[in-house]
């Protein structure tokens, strides 16, 4: 959420999409990530997952389009410690 504040008392909130590693959890049926994720996995996402939680996250990723947004967030299941498997070669 992101909360501006004006001089003559008026203000305006954004409410954002959830976090990127709460999806991935929820995607993926975990309670949390790895304390040691590139050796411990803790669980498995599909490319396709990662194309939908891209779509859900899109507004707030800079990303150039949807198959961009899906790399970030494979990106960051990986530094959870969350396997994504199916993503294409020519990435």
């Amino acid at each position: 959420m992101e909360i501006t504040i004006f001089a003559d008392r008026s203000f305006s909130f954004i409410t954002k999409t959830p976090p990127a590693s709460y999806l991935i959890k929820k995607a993926a049926g975990i309670e949390k990530g790895s304390g040691v994720p590139h050796k411990e996995k803790v669980g498995t996402l599909r490319w396709e997952q990662c194309l939908e939680l891209g779509k859900v996250k899109m507004t707030d990723l800079n990303a150039n389009d949807e198959v961009a947004a899906a790399h970030i967030i494979a990106g960051t299941a990986r530094s959870m410690g969350v396997m994504v498997e199916g993503v294409p070669s020519d990435a």
